[in-house]
């Protein structure tokens, strides 16, 4: 280094260090489940994701404690100047930290100053959420385990780069090997994989309509990237649980996968494997039966792949009542014996424990019965399997009585709207037509982020979100355009029929060809973004049709100022179909009115009146100044000229009036194999009163700790609140939160996941009082991370936010200790 400047050789001594820190430590780490502590006792390594493989979210760090955490400051800050959002819960290895920013590029930074050591760029923007990475290493090199969309990519853990024995050119594409032509299916991996021995296992997010590939669990080579084992998810003829299934099911169902990541058992060598629903997710005639091994716990030889034991936690499910996270291992002690016990969180509120090693329930789980369904074709389970103990920590039913209370105006719209609903608790089926409450919502109860233990007491900790939404079926009817067909199928389950969305949670597609071009339009379908996943099997013209449908938002092939559209699937059927006022006025109607008065002019009545038989009440001018002035909650369309006024009132005064589509026997094609699916979801709505609020009572969002030895609890708060409710003194509200807490032997638990108030908070975990908290840049959408560096502990998150439309959003790793 002779010829080097004094600041160069410091740079690169400081850069030898680090990787000889990588190098001492990779030996320690060659199983993801060994003790993360690094061979200095000054420094303790966080290098699974959660902390360590049994998933318990746990650190046996105790510098920082419930007498001191109130002391913390800001130790450094990375920011890779992104925006977007970021979801990751960071690892760190040997003074090396390691995470994505938001467009999933992976970063190595110094764990003790946020310095930037690498970054790799694969190419790929991605725009889905990616939790987390992982590690694996032999003693003489280690990799990092990175999900770039739908790739795996194996990188060299000192420099960044793609392994090249690995895959092929250092990644896998996890399309292949599932079904049909790789090219079409979607896959994409939001939660890491994890290792044991020189295995990676992998699940993946799949789509929640048809067509989607089978969630098949796969074991690949961390050297080479070749397949060692696959479970089938979905049974093939011979195989456990084939007869819950129709016959050859298995060639064109698709999910039952597991997005939500997995724990492991390295001693007994069992990995824990939690998976959603299969699809399409809230109608199953072309899947009657248990659906083996959908929405189950999955306990499986690592090795092999083989099953020791599974349970499933929703028979047949209709309410996307996936599990949404990988469980927690801890010890239990229950008439006075030790049992090595795994923990289950679910969506609706319930906490499933079982013996790890049998699949025994610790507590009571009873089959209850449940009321069939109305919907023809559809064939529910009689009963579905309940918990006694501990009691759900969601509410699970909504009443009249627990209806928002916030302002006068908001209770008196909540009773108005609930009154239509049909609410009876949890897995009652969807009726057709009317709205039917699912509470807690799709979103949790548990989500993603998972609980923390601590398992010097058995004691686990859950944050839980609280509110509700509707959901409805309704008949596929004729459509009229090609791309109205493909919206239905594979967009209005969660952007809702009329395109409104569920807003924050599902954007509004109203005027979406105002806000993007189509070539972004196009590319969102084709990649995802978010929660929607990549949708690659849309091309050609149903992916032009669909691209030209949300643009316009009407149909394409009868455009309003009487002119046609080239959509020749259409129009082959339409033939030379005459563009009467009627017709004209029955595409304004669908694009104006049918959001509120519905598709057949029907209404829902009392908050949307019905318009059937309105020539009868009202003249054609009193319609007309009607329409043009707005009444009540129903805005102005001054905007509408002439001849789209004419066409209205004609479609309006009709006694029988025109379909746009004349095809009366065409059905949707919702199915994989494109047989017909006779209904449909018209989308999910969150119960939201008319300022955004949840329309129920507080609290919209909990933070609980259960002791598991008794399965009582020792506490349970708010988590969260809404800045503008705060100011105004409505405070500890809760609010909707995503990503885990973590728990310290100092027995504080730190957790971000409040979406709207961007606070990172320390509770002592003993009791539940508030002990620190600070405001961060966006809001810390993540499971939090600790670990010692040369004797000092450091808690970690990143800071993305995304979640609030009217929030920041960004790429940011925020790290504090103490003075």
């Amino acid at each position: 280094m002779t010829g080097l400047s004094r600041s160069v050789r410091i740079a690169v001594l400081t850069f030898l260090a680090v990787l000889c820190a990588t190098v001492r430590t990779a030996h320690s780490q060659s199983s993801s489940a060994r003790p993360h502590r690094s061979k200095s006792p000054s420094n303790v390594d966080w290098p699974v994701y959660g902390g360590q493989a049994a998933g318990d979210h746990y650190s046996s760090l105790s510098q920082i404690n419930r007498k001191n955490v109130h002391e913390l400051q800001l130790a450094w800050k990375f920011d890779a100047g992104e925006e977007g959002g970021l979801e990751t819960s960071p690892i760190i290895v040997g003074r090396i930290l390691y995470g994505y920013t938001a467009t999933q590029k992976v970063i190595a930074l110094d764990a003790a100053s946020g310095k930037l050591i690498w970054k790799f760029d694969s190419g790929i923007k991605g725009k889905n959420p990616v939790r987390g990475v992982s590690y694996w290493a032999d003693g003489k090199e280690g990799r990092i385990f990175a999900p770039v969309t739908n790739f795996l990519y194996a990188l060299d853990a000192r420099t960044g780069k793609p392994m090249p024995n690995f895959g092929e050119g250092g990644r896998i594409d996890l399309r292949k090997d599932l079904r049909g032509d790789y090219q079409a299916q979607s896959v994409a991996m939001t939660s890491p994989g994890m290792v044991y021995k020189d295995l990676i296992i992998v699940g993946g997010r799949n789509p929640e309509t048809h067509p989607s590939p089978p969630g098949d669990i796969r074991a690949f080579d961390v050297r080479t990237g070749e397949l060692r084992w696959r479970f089938h998810t979905i049974p093939h003829p011979g195989e456990f649980g084939y007869e819950t299934w129709p016959k050859d099911a298995w060639r064109y169902s698709g999910a039952a996968n597991n997005w939500a990541g997995m724990s492991l058992d390295s001693e007994r060598g069992i990995v824990y494997v939690p998976t959603g629903s299969p699809v399409f997710d809230f109608y199953g005639a072309d899947r009657v039966g248990d659906d083996l091994f959908g929405d189950s716990l999955l306990a499986l030889d690592g090795q092999t792949g083989k099953r020791i034991w599974h349970f499933q936690g929703v028979h047949h499910d209709i309410w996307d009542r996936d599990f949404p996270s990988p469980p927690a291992l801890l010890s239990v002690r229950r008439d006075g014996k030790k049992i090595d016990a795994v923990a289950q969180t679910t969506k609706q509120g319930f906490l499933f424990l079982f013996d790890r090693t049998t699949g025994k329930p610790v507590f009571p789980v009873e089959e209850r019965s449940f009321p069939p369904s109305q919907i023809p074709g559809e064939v529910t389970s009689p009963t579905q399997p309940v918990p006694l103990v501990p009691e759900p920590f969601s509410r699970q039913l909504l009443t009249e009585d627990l209806l928002t209370q916030r302002t006068p105006a908001a209770h008196a719209w909540a009773e108005k709207e609930f009154s239509t609903y049909l609410s009876g608790g949890q897995f009652v089926p969807a009726a057709l037509d009317r709205e039917t409450v699912v509470f807690p919502c799709f979103l949790g109860g548990a989500e993603w982020g998972g609980p923390a233990v601590d398992p010097r007491r058995g004691v686990i900790f859950v944050n839980a979100n609280e509110w509700a939404c509707v959901i409805a079926l309704t008949e596929n009817k004729p459509s009229r355009s090609t791309g109205e067909r493909t919206y239905h199928n594979q967009c209005s389950v969660c952007h809702g029929d009329k395109r409104a969305g569920s807003p924050p949670t599902y954007p509004s597609l109203v005027d979406v060809g105002m806000r993007l071009s189509p070539t972004q339009i196009e590319t969102t379908i084709l990649q995802g973004k978010g929660r929607m996943p990549a949708f690659p099997n849309l091309q050609g013209d149903y992916l032009q049709k669909l691209v030209q449908f949300l643009e316009t938002g009407g149909d394409p092939e009868v455009k309003v100022d009487g002119g046609k559209a080239d959509d020749t699937a259409s129009s082959a059927s339409a033939g030379a179909r005459q563009i009467t006022p009627e017709l004209l006025g029955a595409t304004v109607y669908s694009n104006k009115c049918a959001t509120c008065h519905g598709d057949h002019r029907e209404g829902k009545p009392p908050v949307f009146p019905a318009l059937t038989g309105i020539g009868q009440r009202l003249t054609a001018q009193q319609i007309q100044d009607r329409v043009h002035q707005g009444k009540g909650p129903m805005p102005a369309f001054a905007t509408l000229i002439a001849k789209e006024m004419d066409g209205l009132l004609a479609y309006l005064i009709a006694q029988d009036p025109v379909d746009l589509d004349p095809d009366r026997d065409a059905l949707y094609s919702s199915t994989a194999d494109g047989a017909p699916m006779k209904y449909r979801i018209t989308g999910s709505n969150d119960f939201l009163d008319p300022d955004g609020y949840p329309a129920i009572k507080p609290p919209w969002g909990t933070l609980n700790a259960i002791d598991l030895n008794t399965g009582k609890y020792l506490w349970k708060i708010p988590l969260g609140e809404y800045p503008d409710l705060a100011a105004k003194g409505l405070t500890n509200t809760g609010s909707e939160n995503y990503g885990g807490p973590i728990v310290t032997a100092g027995d504080v638990l730190f957790i971000g996941a409040t979406v709207y108030d961007k606070k990172f908070r320390a509770f002592d975990s003993l009791t539940g009082k508030l002990l620190w908290q600070t405001v961060l840049p966006n809001s810390a959408i993540a499971t939090p991370a600790t670990y010692l560096i040369d004797g000092k502990q450091y808690v970690v998150v990143s800071s993305g936010g995304g979640k609030d439309p009217k929030g920041s959003s960004g790429s940011v790793y925020v790290a504090f200790a103490l003075p």
